[in-house]
């Protein structure tokens, strides 16, 4: 492509961004722009198919069978969330394939907030009531995000990771309500995930690599800051109405801004957890790739039934 060409194909695109279309797979767009989507799209979702794990963990050990059902659901969920999110990176030109060998191979990165243990039923619940709820507050604004793949398939997982928060928060509410073991166990829930929930929006923005560019072309709609200052204030009223305590010291109300201060996260922890070395990296990432090494026989028979398909249909047509 010429100068000339690339320089209109560039003003088309920054046309289409400006008044809000979406970019199609068929669409030019830059190659820093491809790149930022498949590394932000991929990395959402590795974080779905590993995110399965922590709470997977608790499917036989639910304490009721109406508990299991709901947890058996939500982990599904997340599974058909990674495929949506698979489907969508790869009409950017990037193979599933290659996706999940950058992830077994540490070359992508999910989550930090995965690499924590579920020491006990209510970890079930603020998983539920804190990571997804921090999800919702994130992945509302990329339903307008300008890709047109990936805001479409933000629609429908927004509308699941509702069911999730809305799940999680009845657990931590019912144990809240409950003797004072339980109450003390949702506590201590609450205790273990809150900062890692607030780490899960990224690095102020100032200090993110990919936060502005992202910005600039709309593939992110508000900041880190902004999106984490949004889920403690709504999240703070959420944890009073049932009788527990956020485990922020510096937490106050402030008129003048109409929003909570809070305390400063521990980034050292978040940058050890991010680089492989938190509490359950080592787990996550072997049980991931212990079950893609056990389903390579379901992939093999995949495309060998694809294949005798492809050959009876070309036969057919000779």
């Amino acid at each position: 492509m010429d100068h000339q060409s690339h320089s209109a194909e560039q003003a088309r695109f920054e046309a289409i961004i400006a008044a809000e279309e979406k970019i199609e797979p068929r669409d030019w767009m830059p190659e820093k722009y491809r790149r930022n989507l498949v590394r932000q799209i991929s990395q959402h979702a590795h974080s779905e198919v590993v995110g399965q794990l922590p709470e997977g963990n608790w499917i036989t050990r639910a304490p009721t069978l109406r508990r299991k059902a709901t947890l058996l659901a939500k982990v599904q969920d997340e599974a058909g969330h990674g495929l949506y999110l698979y489907s969508a990176a790869e009409t950017l030109g990037v193979s599933r394939e290659q996706m999940v060998d950058d992830l077994l191979d540490g070359r992508a990165k999910y989550a930090s907030i995965f690499n924590y243990p579920t020491l006990s039923w209510a970890d079930v619940g603020a998983i539920g009531w804190l990571v997804d709820g921090a999800a919702i507050v994130n992945q509302i604004s990329l339903c307008r995000t300008s890709y047109g793949p990936y805001a479409r398939a933000m629609v429908r997982i927004c509308k699941e990771e509702s069911f999730h928060q809305r799940q999680g928060y009845e657990i931590m509410r019912t144990l809240a309500a409950g003797s004072a073991a339980q109450k003390a166990m949702a506590q201590d829930a609450l205790n273990r995930w809150w900062w890692p929930t607030l780490m899960m929006f990224g690095p102020h923005d100032a200090e993110s690599a990919h936060s502005q560019q992202s910005m600039q072309w709309k593939i992110k709609r508000q900041s880190n800051d902004e999106l984490r200052q949004k889920f403690v204030d709504q999240t703070v009223e959420q944890a009073r109405h049932i009788g527990l305590e956020i485990p922020d010291p510096a937490l106050r109300w402030n008129e003048e801004r109409g929003h909570y201060d809070f305390g400063e996260i521990d980034w050292d922890e978040f940058q050890r957890v991010l680089n492989g070395n938190g509490p359950c990296n080592r787990q996550r990432i072997g049980d991931r790739r212990a079950a893609h090494e056990q389903g390579a026989w379901v992939r093999e028979a995949m495309l060998a039934h694809a294949e005798k398909q492809r050959r009876r249909a070309a036969g057919r047509a000779a």
